[in-house]
């Protein structure tokens, strides 16, 4: 009988994660939503250690030791453009460690299972949380190596791939059945490989621009199961936790997909019909029309309404400080400027709003999509910094584009537009971008940060 004070203890630590969740649904309340879920996290450890007879203490400390010390370096280290490849590690670090925990209880399973005392759900719930956890974990890995170009963003096609992958699949739910109906350890060693196996061919046909919806999936699967895992383990916390998780992933797919204006089996499965980002990925030699800091410094400077869309690319550059301060300066000067995101602007939803609000961006001058596309026609100029595939009208204009139906910033309705762009490699989805070409965009070449320096100064002299 597990004691009152250890349920009313998991009972906090769940409400922990509940607020924590509902925190990080604002920038303005993400801060705290997070430190809330870390201290229900804690308070669960602590229960743990308090309340069971725990063998090999001693190891258990110091694989928590180690793992504490890697993750602070991590924090520390890591930049906020490599976010969402920190979001992938950790998921599937989760969905691994589900795994693993579920091999070592399908173990102790089949030696009591002769004896009648284990029940059929339990082993289909041991059965599940090995073949999701394994397939979380090696896709996670794959759409980490993708965002941080370790491998080729584009989708990664092969002969035979969807009869490997179906394949593989059905494999797995035939040894998971043949493991419900017979225990052994074998058959969950073999389901977790080939679930490392389907989480990889799940992941290779997906191309650079919907690699943060995979994330996002995959995200669910780990919730579920860690929730799966709860339950075999008569652990309601991960119950709740899990099932939390899952919800918020599937919530969070789904609002991703909707945003990128495809379904989820367009998404996963769309390469092998060529209906996936399958950009070419080279520069244009097409003409475009570009200028100098000082000409876009007086466009600036006396327009009336200016919006500012911002990409990964100002993330890569870092150059979120200068253009907050440029911005200001506009402000000071009578302009009315805002900041018009897009929900999967940089590489997952809030990642713009995140970084800006690094730069003490203040979050009533962060428009969404929806909010914002309206005024576009009434902008006298419209500052892209480092965005791409967000403003490509082709998603409107171009049904064979790999982007075509994804909602986007109507910057093309401006008067003016000023695109800030290292070179003309096309974006992540790897596809030109007509916007370029259009009579009244403008093209401001180099490295943002140092770009926007330059405008910046050009704007206070003026």
């Amino acid at each position: 009988m597990i004691p009152t004070w250890v349920q009313l203890a998991y009972l906090l630590a769940a409400v922990c994660f509940i607020v924590a969740l509902k925190g990080l649904s604002s920038p303005r309340t993400a801060r705290r939503g997070n430190l809330i879920g870390a201290v229900g996290a804690l308070l669960a450890t602590v229960v743990v250690f308090w309340e069971r007879d725990i063998d090999h203490v001693l190891p258990i400390l110091v694989a928590i030791a180690v793992g504490s010390v890697a993750g602070v370096a991590g924090a520390q280290r890591v930049q906020m453009t490599q976010m969402p490849q920190l979001v992938a590690l950790f998921n599937g670090v989760g969905g691994g460690a589900a795994a693993l925990v579920a091999l070592l209880e399908l173990a102790e399973l089949g030696e009591v299972a002769s004896l009648g005392e284990v029940a059929e759900f339990d082993l289909a719930a041991t059965a599940f949380t090995v073949l999701i956890g394994s397939l979380s974990f090696s896709g996670s890995l794959v759409t980490f190596a993708k965002l941080q170009e370790l491998m080729t963003t584009r989708p990664v096609l092969f002969p035979g791939l969807p009869v490997a992958f179906g394949g593989s699949l059905l494999a797995a739910i035939a040894l998971s059945v043949l493991l419900v109906v017979n225990p052994a350890l074998w058959p969950g060693v073999v389901v977790a490989v080939l679930g490392l196996v389907v989480g990889v061919l799940l992941v290779l046909p997906v191309g650079g621009a919907d690699v943060p919806i995979v994330i996002s999936l995959l995200n669910a699967f780990t919730g579920l199961s860690v929730a799966a895992g709860g339950y075999v383990l008569g652990n309601t916390l991960l119950l709740v936790a899990g099932t939390l998780v899952g919800a918020a992933g599937t919530f969070l797919t789904r609002l991703m997909a909707t945003a990128m204006g495809r379904s989820l089996a367009n998404t996963l499965f769309g390469a092998l019909k060529g209906g996936s980002t399958l950009g070419a990925g080279e520069a244009s030699d097409r003409p475009v029309k570009s200028t100098a800091p000082e000409d876009v410094a007086i466009l600036l400077g006396y327009a009336q309404r200016v919006l500012v869309v911002p990409g990964y690319g100002l993330a890569v550059a870092q150059a979120q400080h200068t253009l907050r301060e440029l911005v200001d300066v506009l402000t000071e000067r009578g302009v009315q400027v805002d900041y018009a995101i897009h929900p999967v602007a940089g590489r997952m939803p809030g990642h713009m709003n995140v970084l800006l609000a690094e730069a003490q961006v203040p979050y009533e001058q962060l428009k969404e999509m929806d909010e914002i596309n309206g005024e576009f026609k009434e902008a006298d100029v419209v500052l892209v910094v480092g965005a791409n595939d967000v403003v490509n009208p082709a998603a409107r204009t171009t049904p064979g584009a790999p982007i075509y139906g994804m909602p986007i910033l109507n910057a093309d309705e401006a008067r003016q537009v000023v695109f800030m762009k290292r070179s003309m490699r096309p974006g992540f989805a790897g596809i030109e971008n007509e916007l370029l070409f259009e009579p009244q965009t403008t093209l401001l070449f180099g490295d943002a940060k140092q770009t926007m320096s330059k405008l910046l100064n050009a704007v206070k002299a003026l």
